[in-house]
């Protein structure tokens, strides 16, 4: 079988849509402080601690799957291997737009604060059609199902659903955690590795390096008294 070119290459060919008339940002309010503050956390842990992976990940930020199309606009979106256009300003760069960046997003997550957003039907519907590999439905207050979170992978045509724990084609699982959170003390959702270990923000980060530090302080000082009482002066070791 001869090679079968990407998007990417496919780029070469053919003029890319027109985005001029394409709503990339409404100003719309329309998120809760929940819901930020999670999307806040799956963003901010992503590029505190998964820095061997080149990705994007944002939050509420449209994706384009062609340009007839209003967006749809995820929670939270990771993409492997896709960097932000270095002019982000520009009406083309300035939303995910599958053709520029050449792939859907990888995973997509939805958090549920209402009744009315269709995640389970209209937007997974949705999501399958650009065809985002995963997706995910984070329903914290169980308002349309009786299970908080589920996952569901690409395969074929349709979504399947799995276990959130592990997404093998992106090398990271989703999690719920019981913690704190910039001062709020809660359940979140969390990435994680296989083994189930934290994506750590960059203030958990700071604060197991001050703690390590801290610890190998009160090891050395109960040394030095151990030298001591044995007539030893550790300061002239």
């Amino acid at each position: 079988m001869g090679h079968q070119p990407s998007l990417i290459e496919c780029q070469d060919f053919f003029e890319p849509p027109r985005v001029d008339h394409l709503i990339t940002e409404d100003d719309t309010p329309v998120d809760n402080f929940a819901s930020e503050k999670q999307q806040r956390l799956l963003v901010s842990a992503l590029y505190s601690s998964w820095r061997e992976q080149t990705f994007l990940a944002a939050a509420n930020v449209g994706v384009f799957n062609i340009d007839d199309n209003p967006a749809i606009v995820p929670d939270v979106l990771l993409s492997l291997n896709v960097t932000v256009p270095e002019n982000w300003w520009e009406k083309k760069n300035r939303a995910y737009m599958v053709w520029r960046l050449g792939k859907p997003p990888d995973v997509a997550i939805e958090i549920v604060s209402n009744r009315e957003g269709n995640e389970l039907d209209k937007k997974l519907k949705i999501y399958e059609r650009v065809r985002v590999s995963y997706y995910i439905v984070y329903d914290p207050k169980q308002q349309i199902s009786d299970r908080v979170l589920q996952a569901y992978e690409l395969r074929g045509m349709r979504y399947a659903e799995i276990s959130p724990e592990w997404l093998e084609q992106v090398g990271l699982g989703v999690t719920l955690w019981q913690g704190e959170f910039e001062g709020r003390q809660d359940s979140w959702l969390r990435w994680c590795q296989r083994d189930g270990t934290l994506l750590l923000t960059g203030d958990e980060r700071a604060n197991d390096a001050e703690q390590r530090a801290n610890d190998a302080e009160q090891r050395a000082q109960k040394l030095a008294e151990k030298l001591r009482e044995l007539g030893i002066n550790p300061d002239s070791l």
